[in-house]
């Protein structure tokens, strides 16, 4: 009997060009008094958080700023963050930054929520989350993560050098995901790289992982043409504001693909691999996707060849095997032309691969890879990351 499947997310998505000039008002719209504003200080430095800030204070919302967010976020910030939230008396959230600061956010949340430290709701079944989070308006400034639209968290526990899943249901997802484009229009080339490829990487991970359903599949084939028609011109022309705008629906899009499951090798193997070197999440996933397809395409062909097609490659006249391959081949172009860097360039060595594939396998995304993986199986995979 096949398993009973769900899809349920119960976050409005408002999106536009100058979108956050609504923030005060989805925020009244909630009933927020004094939310605690998550950000990170790279948006203080380019004056994103005031420019939030001055929005909040003209609306006559209160609000306290938590801008203390770093990479790959820590279970002592999320924990930090919330203590200064209860202190406060903060009533909701407003998350502005990557997916690591939205990540924050959601942990953040259900630490209030539930008591004790973020280090307690790693995913699990039962599933140790229980009660929805405080009101969360979730702003994205990259086009990548999707973690707007996830159910998901992911926290580093620096003492086992891993990163953790929080979420997967509805309880952790944002209340209002406001998407303005216009606040990547600033990014650098290289993290307009790195994001976009993750966007990709969601995309295609959940159309072909082992959970995926009709639904996911819909928003993740339209993930997957949007990167293939616009990264590239987001990365070489920053403010295009049509490329910026596609790039953050395939953001939103990739997101909403996951559902409440999880994805495959790729991000089984960036994920834990973040935990062990602090390498950026976009351009690690990047430079494993194309071994990750190379490895996995033999066990979804047709869905492999549709991929192929979703990313713009001609194939007419070819077999399922062929376009299936030319997925690939798309995939390891893209990742050239955005100049995604090496394993080397993001400090990592070969000689840390038994310890890597061990890690990869031991992580539960590896239940959702289309092909079975083995720690042997992980470890080609990265000998062929290394090459690559």
């Amino acid at each position: 009997m096949t398993p009973l499947q769900t899809y349920q997310t119960p976050t409005a998505f408002k999106h536009g060009l100058g979108a956050l000039t609504h923030l005060a008002t989805e925020a009244k719209a909630l009933g927020l008094r004094r939310p605690l504003l998550v950000t990170d200080p790279g948006l203080v430095r380019a004056g994103i958080a005031a420019e939030a800030a001055a929005i909040l204070q003209k609306g006559g919302v209160s609000f306290v700023q938590f801008a203390e967010v770093t990479p790959n976020p820590p279970v002592a910030l999320v924990d930090q963050a919330a203590a200064i939230y209860q202190a406060e008396g903060c009533d909701g959230l407003i998350g502005l930054g990557g997916g690591s600061a939205l990540d924050t956010a959601k942990a953040v949340g259900v630490v209030v929520t539930h008591g004790g430290s973020a280090l307690a709701y790693e995913w699990a079944d039962p599933n140790p989350i229980h009660r929805p989070i405080p009101p969360l308006i979730a702003i994205p400034t990259t086009a990548g993560t999707g973690s707007e639209a996830t159910l998901w968290a992911v926290i580093t526990d620096p003492a086992r050098k891993i990163k953790f899943n929080i979420g997967g249901v509805a309880h952790i997802a944002a209340t209002v995901a406001l998407i303005d484009p216009l606040l990547t229009l600033n990014l650098p080339a290289a993290v307009t790289a790195g994001t976009g490829m993750d966007a990709l990487a969601h995309a295609i991970e959940c159309y072909t992982m082992a959970y995926a359903q009709a639904y996911t599949d819909a928003v993740a084939l339209l993930a997957m043409e949007y990167v293939g028609q616009y990264l590239r011109i987001a990365f070489a022309q920053g403010h295009n504001t049509e490329a910026r705008y596609k790039m953050s629906m395939a953001a939103m899009l990739g997101g909403l693909a996951y559902g409440v499951d999880s994805a495959g090798a790729a991000h089984a193997m960036s994920q834990t691999a973040g935990g062990v070197v602090d390498a950026p999440h976009g351009p690690l996933t990047a430079r494993l996707l194309g071994p990750v397809m190379e490895h996995n395409y033999m066990a979804e062909p047709v869905k492999f060849a549709r991929i192929a097609q979703a990313l713009g490659e001609d194939v007419r006249g070819l077999s399922v095997w062929q376009a299936a391959e030319r997925a690939v081949d798309a995939v390891y172009r893209l990742t050239a032309d955005v100049e995604i860097p090496t394993l080397h360039a993001l400090g990592f060595t070969e000689s840390q691969i038994p310890l890597l594939a061990r890690l990869a396998f031991a992580d539960p995304q590896t239940t959702g890879n289309p092909r079975v993986m083995t720690v042997p199986g992980y470890e080609a995979v990265y000998r062929r990351a290394f090459q690559a």
